[in-house]
């Protein structure tokens, strides 16, 4: 049994663990509501987005515009991974990264991949393994992502139209709630548009200028949106699964304390008791 000394010692370094945990929940609950608020607002505004994209692609050929082109071999194809800057968020870096390497085995090393890393964890994952990354970005979802998405945006597609790489999925968690993160791979380019099934006609508009100049505008304006979107239901996925992560850290660490102290009572007991047979037995051999 360990020495009431060292059952002190570490109740308090437990002790001091739950208070870091709980204020930590305490931010990722703060930075979860606003998170939450940009991901709510957003998701309209990209499914609308879509929607008029559907109307414009069915009044024209698929050919007519190079980002809706369809390649017949698909030999390069890039794969943009968002992760988080930091870890303490329980499974939401490992189930992203175990999902990226299962896209990278099953197209093989005939196929190969690029790799374009948004978070200091995916980048030092596979640096760490000696996978090429053909970019990276860090330490930049926690300020405004509007400006980068259209970064990454601009290099994707410029990748695509110069025929560097045949095809850009996208990776990332999705956000359902604090307890539910989903990890998605979606297509980003070429972009697909869908038709649903038993749909009437299209709505019609009025477009100025035409059709074909209106969908090149609008065209790389939806990867814009959908980097976007993903960037935001990454942040508020990474705060949802660090929160949940805290809450079961500082309970676990409850739990320890409360374990240690019944064992350090224990200890102080028969402490006591031992300290209680000496003296009677000195008094025993005294008389």
């Amino acid at each position: 049994m360990a020495t009431l000394k060292a059952i002190r010692k570490r109740i308090g370094s437990i002790r001091n663990t739950q208070q870091i945990t709980k204020a930590m929940k305490m931010v990722s609950a703060a930075k979860l509501r606003r998170a939450q608020e940009a991901v709510v607002a957003a998701r309209p505004y990209a499914e609308k987005m879509t929607a008029l994209l559907q109307n414009l692609s069915s009044r024209i050929a698929r050919k007519s515009h190079p980002l809706l082109m369809e390649r017949e071999e698909k030999r390069q194809v890039d794969l943009l991974v968002l992760t988080a800057d930091r870890g303490l968020c329980g499974g939401y870096n490992a189930n992203l990264i175990r999902v990226a390497e299962k896209f990278i085995r099953e197209r093989g090393p005939e196929k190969p991949t690029n790799l374009i890393l948004v978070g200091r964890r995916g980048v030092d994952y596979f640096r760490r393994r000696r996978v090429e990354i053909a970019d990276r970005y860090i330490n930049v979802l926690g300020g405004p992502v509007q400006a980068l998405a259209a970064e990454v945006a601009g290099k994707v597609i410029g990748r695509f139209v110069r025929e560097e790489t045949d095809e850009v999925y996208l990776l990332y968690s999705r956000f359902r709630s604090a307890l539910s993160q989903v990890p998605t791979l979606e297509k980003l380019v070429p972009v697909v548009v869908t038709q649903e099934a038993g749909e009437g006609q299209p709505t019609e508009y009025l477009f100025e200028p035409d059709v074909e100049t209106l969908l090149s505008s609008l065209l790389p304006k939806v990867v814009e949106v959908s980097i976007y979107r993903a960037f935001l239901e990454a942040s508020a996925s990474e705060y949802g699964a660090r929160m949940t992560a805290m809450d079961s850290a500082s309970t676990n660490a409850a739990e320890m304390i409360s374990r240690l102290s019944l064992e350090m009572n224990r200890a102080r007991q028969a402490s006591i008791t031992k300290e209680l047979l000496e003296i009677v037995s000195t008094a025993e051999a005294l008389k």
